[in-house]
């Protein structure tokens, strides 16, 4: 195995780690929201200008698909629809009181966890796994150097 499929491999099992512990965070939480319900609270609470059809496109789905869950979110309170005001025919998606708490207090939740889970490493190891998650954001989010793509094939 070369080496960059091993660290490939360590970086999927510790994502798949990490993804427990904020799953077990989220069922924990009360009231308990669905993963595709909460998606929808966190999309709308990026951008505040969200409508319909703009949800439906981030969450890859139909627009009949987005309102179906709009309509479940609506109904426990935890989501607004509202005429936008500019135009009228459009329908802006707000959070309710309720929802920016419930986000919160998720946030909160997922932060203690994975402090937790921290504070069982060494301090030099916790310094050294933020250091390469910075430079494995830098580097997945940098544009890709002309010439890079025929050193990889190479």
């Amino acid at each position: 195995m070369d080496r960059a499929t091993e660290i490939a491999a360590a970086v999927e099992s510790s994502v798949e780690a990490l993804v427990a512990v904020l799953e077990r965070a989220r069922l924990a939480q009360q009231p308990n929201v669905p993963p595709a319900q909460l998606r929808v609270l966190t999309i709308v609470a990026g951008n505040r200008h969200t409508n319909m059809s703009r949800l439906a496109e981030a969450l890859d789905v139909v627009p009949s698909s987005a309102s179906r869950l709009c309509d479940r979110l609506e109904a426990t309170g935890l989501l607004r629809r509202v005429a936008d005001p500019r135009d009228r025919r459009e329908v802006r998606l707000l959070l309710t009181s309720a929802s920016r708490r419930l986000l919160s207090d998720l946030r909160e939740r997922r932060q203690a966890a994975l402090a937790e889970v921290l504070d069982r490493m060494p301090a030099g190891t916790q310094q050294d796994l933020l250091r390469a998650l910075q430079a494995f954001g830098a580097a997945a989010t940098a544009p890709e150097a002309p010439g890079r793509e025929d050193l990889q094939s190479a």
